[in-house]
């Protein structure tokens, strides 16, 4: 007792036990409070170097938000209806049932109390996954980093200096260049080691499915016994794998509502609903080395793929190489084809076959119609040039040795048969007729139609009669129409109600133009006859062009309050009218012309109507003809040169003549 220091009284004292008492709960309380402030200490010392560490990296960790899906590898899409500007182009998100299952992993992979987690994301190029796993991070707190490292060496570096700490989002987008390298064992290593570590900790990856394959099937090395077993270990057993589909297939529908409030949805749409994020994706890349070629023979494969967008305008979809390579000097300028080489074809086919974004090629191998195989000399153009050749080339009509390369290497009837009348809606007759001979030979009855009705107009009746007979016996309606019209405006109405009769009798679909006719040779009404209705497309914009058209005109006059902005109405129909010609409907630039030519535009006016006849709307060139002082009779005789002005006398192609050659026009 003596060693606590004091008597009997003093020990059994209740007050110098409770000071004893305070004394000792005081001196716990400073050693706890030291320990605890020793290890915050620690924390805040080890927190401090990781940050030193990290302001050491090259690629340092910033705040998950920071992060745009552009910096994170998301491409840049096709920018619908506009053809200009470079701003980056983020089309609507449309989700799949991938895309809830990747949120759900990322969501639960964020918990307070989860463990780090390996994610990879796997799809074929252009599929959409850097895009959907960008749209999984919505999931992860807004108190996370994310570090997105350039490359391996870069990410070794993040591991070494221990920078991915809890709360951290490690984005490695297009990982097979992480670990298809030297470092990338050693990569793996570090990776595993951290992901046995404290979360939560997030890895995201995107990778092709070959390429995942290739990281967990790794050979064994002769010289070693597994140099990438740590890669395989990665892949294989850590990571929780997200597959893609190939297409939208069954959300088209999806797709399809949110392109009313998108025109990048909307143009992929348009090109390849099935394909949609490789539109998509592709489609700026594919824009990009058409309109910026480079290296010897840039230029030159350019000039195919523009022969492609025309020949596609025009309705073809089959692209003969012979009739590439022959059309393509018309795109070309003189100084551009006299410093052509010998090989200049061989190398503006390798560039316009060039595979982009491993997906697609601007020029492609076209299937066989049956079988398995492509066609062998026949191509085809991406269906996003298409798109983009329908909205950039509307206004313009191919040159000359389009037609007549056309005319040489085509066989197909109905081909040759579908460019001469995209010729003649043009303007271009000399060329039309060309091509309607070589339809006519290669067995076309609609072209010995159109010969016909030309030589018809032309006041020989004699040669339309020959022309369009053969046909007619064969039984087809509209070489018997054609034919019945002809005897009927001869006089001979016997032969030409027998003729409308037996087209009547018919099953083909023209058969209603034959009863019709009949109906009028005997003097009856064909007002109750229903013509032929407008396509949608057209229908559409010339329904819209007519509403804004009358407000314009009622502004003009003076019907409505003067006050009001009648000059954006205008503007607002002359972009629709646009848009109709794009849409296959080239009518409505005629009417623009003519306000233009009322107002007193006489310049905007012709190039209005140049822009409606070199669009397809044949019946511009009278107003064209008008506005110049010139013959419409003349124009309509007689067409367009290649540069838009009146052609000369010419001689129409007969393709029952023993001499007919389709040889270039410019050689005869």
């Amino acid at each position: 007792m003596d060693s606590l220091g004091g008597t009997v009284e003093e020990l059994l004292d209740e007050a110098r036990w409770r000071a004893l008492w305070e004394a000792e709960h005081l001196s716990r309380a400073q050693a706890v409070r030291g320990g605890v402030e020793g290890r915050l200490a620690r924390k805040a010392l080890e927190d401090e170097e990781r940050r030193v560490r990290q302001a050491a990296l090259a690629d340092r960790p910033r705040p998950v938000r920071w992060w745009s899906q552009q910096r994170l590898g998301v491409h840049p899409a096709v920018p619908g209806r506009k053809v200009a500007g470079t701003e980056f182009v983020l089309p609507m998100f449309v989700p799949r049932p991938h895309d809830a299952d990747l949120r759900e992993i990322v969501s639960e992979a964020c918990a307070e109390d989860a463990s780090p987690r390996f994610v990879v994301v796997c799809g074929a190029s252009c599929t959409g996954k850097t895009r959907s796993a960008c749209e999984a991070l919505a999931a992860v707190p807004e108190d996370f980093d994310l570090i997105f490292p350039a490359d391996s060496e870069g990410l070794l570096a993040v591991l070494d200096a221990d920078a991915l700490g809890p709360g951290t989002v490690l984005w490695l987008n297009e990982a097979f260049d992480y670990f298809d390298t030297t470092t990338g064992d050693a990569v793996a290593t570090s990776l595993l080691r951290r992901l046995d570590g404290d979360g939560p900790l997030l890895v995201i990856a995107t990778l092709w499915p070959e390429q995942m394959d290739a990281l967990t099937t790794r050979k064994r090395s002769p010289e070693q016994d597994n140099p990438h077993h740590n890669v395989r270990e990665l892949f294989s057993r850590q990571a929780r794998r997200v597959d893609l589909p190939r297409s939208f297939g069954g959300n088209v529908d999806a797709v399809r509502h949110a392109a009313v409030h998108d025109a990048s949805l909307a143009a992929a749409l348009e090109t390849d609903g099935e394909n949609l994020t490789q539109v998509l994706a592709a489609g700026p890349d594919l824009v990009r080395h058409y309109e910026q070629p480079t290296g010897e023979h840039g230029i030159y494969g350019s000039a195919l793929m523009t022969v492609a967008m025309d020949a596609h305008r025009m309705g073809l979809a089959l692209l003969p190489v012979p009739f590439l390579e022959a059309a393509a000097s018309g795109y070309l300028t003189d100084q551009q084809r006299s410093q052509a080489g010998r090989d200049w074809f061989a190398g503006a086919l390798a560039y316009a076959r060039t595979l982009i974004k491993d997906t697609t090629r601007p020029l492609q191998d076209a299937p066989r119609p049956s079988g398995m195989g492509a066609m062998p000399g026949v191509l085809r153009l991406a269906d996003y040039l298409q798109y983009h050749g329908r909205r950039t080339r509307w206004g313009r009509c191919p040159p000359p040795s389009f037609w007549e390369a056309a005319s040489i290497h085509l066989s197909d009837g109905g081909d040759l048969s579908r460019l001469a009348d995209a010729a003649r809606a043009r303007g271009r007759f000399r060329h039309a007729s060309l091509l309607y001979a070589a339809a006519a030979r290669a067995g076309s009855a609609e072209a010995r139609v159109a010969l016909a009705r030309s030589r018809e107009e032309a006041g020989d009746r004699t040669a339309a009669v020959r022309l369009v007979l053969p046909a007619a016996e064969r039984g087809h309606v509209g070489a018997m129409i054609m034919l019945a019209l002809l005897h009927n405006r001869a006089g001979n109405r016997t032969a030409a109600l027998e003729i409308a009769r037996a087209a009547a009798q018919t099953e083909a679909p023209y058969a209603m133009l034959a009863y019709g006719f009949l109906r009028q040779v005997v003097g009856l009404s064909s007002d109750d006859v229903p013509p032929p209705p407008l396509s949608y497309p057209e229908a559409r914009h010339e329904g819209e062009l007519s509403k804004l058209f009358g407000k314009v005109m009622r502004f003009v006059r003076g019907d409505d309050d003067r006050t009001a902005d009648w000059t954006a109405w205008f503007s607002d129909a002359e972009n629709l009218a646009y848009e109709s010609a794009i849409a296959g409907a080239p009518y409505a630039l005629a009417r623009i012309a003519l306000f233009r030519k009322w107002e007193g535009d006489v310049q905007g006016a012709a190039r209005m109507y140049e822009l409606a006849v070199d669009s397809g709307h044949l019946g511009a060139l009278k107003g064209l003809a008008r506005i110049r002082n010139e013959s419409p009779d003349a124009y309509m005789h007689r067409g367009l040169e290649p540069d838009g002005s009146l052609a000369n006398p010419w001689a129409w192609w007969d393709p029952d003549s023993p001499c007919a050659d389709p040889a270039p026009l410019q050689a005869r």
